[in-house]
């Protein structure tokens, strides 16, 4: 089977290209201009591919003809199926530059198809990406794959071009067509892969300004808005690659949609739930007053002064284009009919957003999310320097590696996964920050030797040491009591771990006399918190290692730093349920005190609830017991603690006293 696809290096298409090249004796030629040979290069490496199975066809869709006539003579008579998926999909574009590549693009590539239709060969079958955008974004009511032309309104070019597009391929196509209309095309459901902030991803820096600033348990307030036509990216592709190969099905559209799709409230809650932000949000009804209603209203109201610049001052700081804001109240249901009997018994459904939000999530913000700010004084202090950061491939660690590699540094990254690690190291790359990826398991004192070594041999010498690493438990005494290797193995991760890293570090830095450790340890050795008697019991005797070795190292120009981190929500937190009610950092925020412990060179760093606690524990140690006494009864144990029996999300929500002390004492583990 031969292919043609346009939009190859695209998101949709290089998808698609992938499961085309995946069908047994498959040829896919793919349609770029020569510009873009290195896409090319880059999706054969992608795809595994070579030039035997994907094949460039030099051209230009926005150029009568599309391709030359030695390239038209050679494929005429051979292509089964031409993908067109090339599209300006801009919600900022311009009406020329739509009408240009959209309509333009779409009217050559048809009239190519039909330039490559031989008599006395099969025609090739002509698949045409259009959108649920044909619709118009004030359509109100239910609108079937066999809908088109009803007198919707499109005035966005987007809008208009699309569904202008497609009534050029119903009226002058010569050769048998299927036309797909996905929705708000999303990252892959499995693993989150996105190429733009896109569609909800507009959202996305809000609700994670939502995540950070409040509380999880604080009521919010949004809007219901319309059904919002979602689906991932794998889903668009295998349900149009399965429709493109069954014998009938000509002439018809399909619809690419989530059955049932949440509305624009049910969305946003998803995805702050996803987000791990909070999760008490009601929504307002928004579609109670008919649909001629809202547009009169609209109508009305871009007629008031300075409406257009009011309009437009909501976009830029909400980081959303006016198009995707006026669509968040969307009245029309996409019925996927076509669409439906076509995947009948294919076992191809499309997943509810619910199922894959949270992969959508961790995929934006590790690889999208990638603007990180430092401030000048880091610059001077960490450029062309060797840093060295345990635990860098989640998290805290991963936070400060992208600082400190945008800052200038070399980051060497140590993590037990070898696979999450390269895929972090990768995102620092991507930035154009320089870093290398060094897997093991710190628990294993051999693999310690093996891996700075390692690191001494690639950079000669170490300048910075962070020891982020660490292994939490959350359970008391009495439940441990026969649990000894549960001490075992904390003291042997968080502190002999540690230990050996400072121990095989430590002779180049007196070479070189100059150095800086930074432990990261917790709020716990201060507060002396309850539940937590073997890690905190780690990371105490860590830092009275760091406390005895400092005065040793002075006159060799190498510091030690302490930093007493709180509570912050990294993965490491994420299977205590009990974490999303109480206040905690975000591994931003814990990277900056990392970031200020290599400005400052301090001894320690505390949260002043850190601080008031080492105060008071000294002072009135009884006091403190009391109140500490008094948490430990009113938050639970662990699920693991008490043998897995309590199952039920309510036992382990915190009751109203025991919020109210977490948010008076925010940092602590309880």
């Amino acid at each position: 089977m031969k292919y043609l696809v346009t939009g190859a290096t695209g998101f949709i298409g290089r998808f698609l290209v992938e499961r085309l090249l995946a069908r047994r004796a498959s040829t896919v030629y793919v349609l770029m201009r020569r510009a873009s040979v290195a896409k090319l290069d880059a999706l054969r490496e992608a795809l595994g591919a070579d030039e035997t199975n994907l094949i460039p066809v030099w051209g230009d869709i926005t150029r009568p003809g599309v391709i030359d006539e030695a390239a038209k003579a050679q494929l005429a008579g051979t292509i089964d199926h031409v993908f067109h998926l090339a599209a300006v999909y801009d919600m900022n574009m311009t009406d020329a530059q739509a009408d240009r590549v959209n309509n333009g693009g779409t009217a050559n590539m048809v009239a190519l198809a039909a330039a490559l239709a031989t008599e006395n060969k099969r025609k090739p079958l002509f698949h045409h990406m259009s959108s649920v955008a044909i619709a118009g974004a004030d359509y109100d009511g239910v609108f079937t794959d066999n809908m088109f032309d009803v007198g919707q309104t499109l005035s966005h070019p987007y809008y208009r071009t699309k569904f202008q597009s497609e009534a050029i391929v119903r009226e002058r196509a010569t050769v048998p067509w299927r036309i797909y209309r996905p929705g708000m095309v999303v990252g892959h459901s499995e693993t989150g892969e996105m190429d733009k902030a896109d569609g909800p991803y507009y959202f996305f820096p809000a609700i994670k300004a939502l995540r950070d600033r409040l509380p999880k348990w604080l009521p919010l307030l949004g809007l219901e808005g319309g059904r919002m036509p979602i689906a991932p990216v794998d889903y668009v592709v295998s349900a149009m690659v399965h429709i493109a190969h069954k014998r009938s099905g000509n002439g018809q559209a399909y619809f690419l949609v989530q059955p049932d799709p949440p509305t624009a409230g049910e969305m946003l809650k998803i995805f702050v739930r996803a987000a791990h932000g909070p999760d008490v949000i009601r929504n307002l009804p928004s579609q109670e007053w008919p649909a001629d209603v809202e547009r009169q209203f609209k109508r009305i109201a871009s007629r008031l002064p300075m409406a257009r610049w009011l309009e437009k001052q909501v976009s830029r700081k909400l980081g959303v284009p006016l198009s995707i804001l006026g669509y968040v109240n969307n009245r029309a249901i996409f019925d996927d009919v076509n669409t439906r009997a076509a995947l009948a018994g294919s076992g191809i459904k499309c997943p509810r957003l619910v199922d894959y939000a949270e992969t959508l999530w961790r995929y934006w913000e590790l690889h999208i999310d990638c603007h990180v700010d430092v401030p000048a004084t880091l610059v001077r202090r960490v450029s062309g320097r060797v840093v060295v950061i345990t635990g860098a491939s989640s998290g805290i660690g991963f936070m400060a590696a992208k600082k400190l590699a945008y800052a200038g540094a070399t980051v060497c990254m140590i993590a037990r996964n070898p696979e999450r690690l390269e895929e972090t190291r990768a995102i620092i790359e991507h930035m154009g920050g320089r870093a290398f990826a060094y897997s093991c398991d710190l628990s294993k004192l051999e693999a310690i030797d093996d891996c700075t070594n390692q690191i001494l041999r690639d950079h000669h010498h170490v300048d910075i040491l962070i020891n982020n690493a660490g292994h939490s438990i959350r359970r008391s005494v009495f439940e441990s009591l026969s649990r000894f290797h549960d001490f075992e193995r904390t003291m042997q991760l968080n502190y002999f771990g540690a230990l050996r890293m400072i121990f095989n570090l430590l002779p180049s830095m007196a070479k070189r006399r100059s150095g800086h450790i930074i432990n990261i340890s917790s709020i716990g050795v201060l507060t002396n918190a309850p539940r937590f008697s073997a890690y905190v019991a780690s990371k105490a005797a860590l830092d009275a290692f760091s406390r005895c070795l400092s005065p040793e190292v002075a006159s060799r120009n190498i510091d030690l730093t302490t930093i007493y981190m709180p509570l912050v929500r990294t993965p490491m937190i994420a299977p205590t349920k009990l974490y999303d009610y109480v206040p905690a950092l975000t591994p931003e925020q814990a990277a900056d005190m990392i970031v200020t412990a290599i400005i400052d060179r301090p001894k320690s760093i505390a949260s002043p609830l850190g601080t008031t606690a080492q105060i008071s524990y000294a002072m009135w140690p009884k006091v403190n017991d009391f109140v500490l006494h008094k948490a430990f009864h009113m938050f639970p144990s662990s699920k693991a603690a008490r043998g897995y029996s309590a199952r039920s999300e309510a036992q382990v929500k915190p009751d109203v006293k025991a919020r109210l002390l977490a948010a008076l004492l925010p940092g602590p583990y309880w």
